[in-house]
């Protein structure tokens, strides 16, 4: 597994706002919870966020977190501890994430990874030549028993 970094500052937009329809629907999200416990919403606005733009910027980072009124750290901390949160540009038609833990492992991911570094790129989280196909290495996607497990975007 890979330590979770956000992408190199010349990769970084200047800065992030919900287009208006995210905007509205961000407004409405926040609101569903309890007075004093908005942040609650940190994960659905970084959802939001991501699907907006295809990865979640440290600029989108600032953006929920003052949204939220919450230190960006915290927000940094979610974004940076699950792998649903891509950190960087990934493929546009598609991102691979293939579990690797031992159940996976035992069952043939490393057959998987490999395909994944001699089809797509030799590491992970670099996209392929035409900037379609980018892949990573993950922690338990949940669901053992049909091990190997892989995601392509949001389909286990």
């Amino acid at each position: 597994m890979s330590v979770r970094r956000l992408a190199e500052e010349q990769f970084q937009p200047a800065g992030f706002s919900f287009n208006a329809e995210n905007a509205a629907w961000a407004e409405v999200t926040i609101r569903k919870y309890p007075e004093g416990r908005q942040q609650s919403a940190v994960i659905p606005l970084l959802m939001r966020a991501q699907e907006q733009d295809g990865w979640v910027t440290k600029a989108a980072i600032e953006f929920v977190a003052e949204k939220l009124d919450m230190p960006y750290i915290r927000v940094l901390e979610v974004a940076t501890f699950y792998t649903q949160f891509q950190l960087r540009p990934i493929g546009t038609r598609a991102h691979i994430q293939v579990c690797g833990t031992t159940p996976c492992m035992l069952r043939g991911a490393e057959d998987l990874i490999k395909v994944c570094k001699s089809k797509i790129h030799h590491d992970p989280l670099e996209l392929n030549a035409s900037g379609t196909l980018s892949w990573e290495e993950v922690e338990c996607q949940g669901a053992c028993v049909n091990a190997p497990m892989i995601m392509i975007f949001k389909d286990s």
